[in-house]
């Protein structure tokens, strides 16, 4: 077993299952996706901390517990098609697709996306389509989704996010007040979304998913 692959182990055992994520797609994943390759080369030593791993100013790969408690909350199932916001350089959306039928990655970062597209083909991960924009636009072209994911802190998610997803569809997103954070999952019924509380977590607010600050004069 190489260096990596006795990192991955461990994290599945140190990090993910005492989460009480016992889901075995989940599990299989986070056991099979080469995580250091989806990092910045000069981090890849790092690829398996507990914690966030800076990946450019402001942004992160979540801390593995953070990913899989919240693909744990939202139940995938494997004929759904998800979209991953802030994929980065593609983790969790070659995560997602051993999970799910197929998921569409969203990275405003257009040299991220051009690795993570090298990357995730090196992977076979083959259900993965990756799309450089803003990320608070979505991808409406290849919606509605079952799923959305957001790979970082929101303050509130965008309208055009809610807009794209499927009624009965969830959306897991980690809402920040501050330093603290909480991941709620929420679905859509009848138009508008339904929020509950799964787990506390934190990460760096996303560009475009602030909310909007009142002026004073």
């Amino acid at each position: 077993m190489s260096d990596f692959a006795a990192r991955r182990v461990m994290m599945v055992d140190t990090q993910v299952r005492p989460s009480d994520v016992t889901k075995f797609p989940i599990i299989d994943a986070m056991l099979s996706v080469e995580r250091e390759n989806f990092v910045p080369s000069e981090r890849r030593e790092a690829a398996y901390v507990d914690g966030n791993l800076a990946l450019s100013v402001g942004r992160v790969l979540l801390e593995p517990r953070t990913l899989a408690k919240m693909l744990d909350a939202l139940n995938l199932q494997n004929d759904e098609l998800v979209l991953d916001i802030g994929s980065g350089y593609g983790y969790s959306a070659a995560i997602i697709a051993h999970i799910a039928q197929a998921v569409v990655a969203l990275e405003a970062d257009e040299a991220m996306v051009a690795d993570a597209q090298t990357v995730l083909s090196d992977a076979g991960a083959d259900s993965v389509i990756m799309n450089a924009g803003p990320l608070e636009a979505g991808v409406a072209e290849h919606g509605p989704y079952d799923v959305i994911t957001i790979q970082g802190g929101v303050e509130a998610v965008p309208v055009a996010i809610i807009d794209q997803l499927k009624e009965g569809g969830r959306i897991a997103a980690l809402f920040m007040t501050g330093a603290l954070g909480e991941v709620r999952i929420g679905r859509k019924i009848d138009g508008q979304m339904n929020w509950r509380l799964a787990f506390n977590a934190s990460a760096p607010v996303l560009p475009g998913f602030s909310k909007a600050r009142d002026f004073a004069l």
